[in-house]
Formats: structure tokens, C-alpha cells, sequence
């Protein structure tokens, strides 16, 4: 009786189906989850700007201090230092800033790019337009802003 040693292992073919299936299945978890990493940037600029954000909460107390919004040429830079247009000798206009921590360069989009602002705004008439250019950089359907499109 003679026995047959076999040296245990895993096959060549079976080594390929392992690796096969793995490639299979990381071509359908990967871009699932690379988009969901672009969806919480969306859902990050959503939150800094809407109306109950970061920034629309520091817009809306100094609006509550100095009588208006900062104006366009001021932009978000006004939120950090206090800009030369605000007369402390007028009755209201008290700048009580800063609004936000930082500096006016540390205020970025997901995509570590400046929000846009535009006081008093095209949409809002009565306030301010602000919004960030999106994942593509440019002024176009995928803005995150903070005003329902009509």
C-alpha cells in the first residue's frame, strides 16, 4: 500500500477566480463610493449656506448689528474684519465682529475654492445670493446656492 503524498495549495485556476471576483466586486463598490464622497461635499456647502448654515448665520448678525448686509465689493471678508465703509459715529452701525472664526481665507467650499456672494442679490433682492460653484468649477445647473431655482 503505497500512499501518494500531494503538497496541499491552491491551484492556479483557483487563484484567478479568487482574484476575478474580487475585481469584480470592487467595480461596482468603488464608484458607489466615490460618489457618495461627492454627495457629502454637496451636503457640507448645503449646510455652510442655507439658512440655518455657518455662514448665513454670521451674515444674519451682522446684518443685525451694522443695519444691512456687507456689501458685494465686501464680501465675505466683512464676517472677520470690519470693513472701512461702517461709520461707528452712526446710530446702528456697530460692527461686533468677528462673526466667523479664521480668517476670510479659511472660508472655502468642499472643494477648497471661495463661496460666491453678491449683496444685494440678483435672486434675492432683498438680501444676498450665495453659493458655491459645485463639483466642476463652473457657473452652471450642479451650483450649490441658497435660493430655490423658479
Amino acid at each position: 500500500m503505497r500512499r501518494v503524498l500531494r503538497k496541499r495549495g491552491f491551484t492556479l485556476m483557483e487563484i484567478l477566480l479568487v482574484v476575478g471576483i474580487l475585481a469584480l466586486l470592487a467595480a461596482f463598490v468603488v464608484p458607489s463610493l466615490i460618489s457618495a464622497g461627492d454627495q457629502a461635499r454637496i451636503d457640507i456647502a448645503k449646510a455652510a449656506i442655507g439658512g440655518n448654515g455657518i455662514i448665513a448665520t454670521a451674515l444674519s448678525r451682522y446684518r443685525m448689528d451694522v443695519g444691512q448686509f456687507p456689501e458685494t465689493d465686501e464680501g465675505l471678508a466683512a464676517l472677520f474684519e470690519k470693513p472701512s465703509s461702517i461709520d461707528e459715529e452712526r446710530e446702528g452701525e456697530i460692527w461686533k465682529g468677528p462673526y466667523l472664526e479664521g480668517s476670510p481665507e479659511d472660508l472655502r467650499d468642499p472643494w477648497k475654492r471661495e463661496y460666491q456672494y453678491k449683496s444685494p442679490g440678483d435672486v434675492n433682492e432683498k438680501s444676498y445670493d450665495l453659493w458655491s460653484l459645485g463639483p466642476n468649477e463652473k457657473d452652471d445647473d450642479d451650483d450649490i446656492k441658497n435660493w430655490r431655482e423658479k
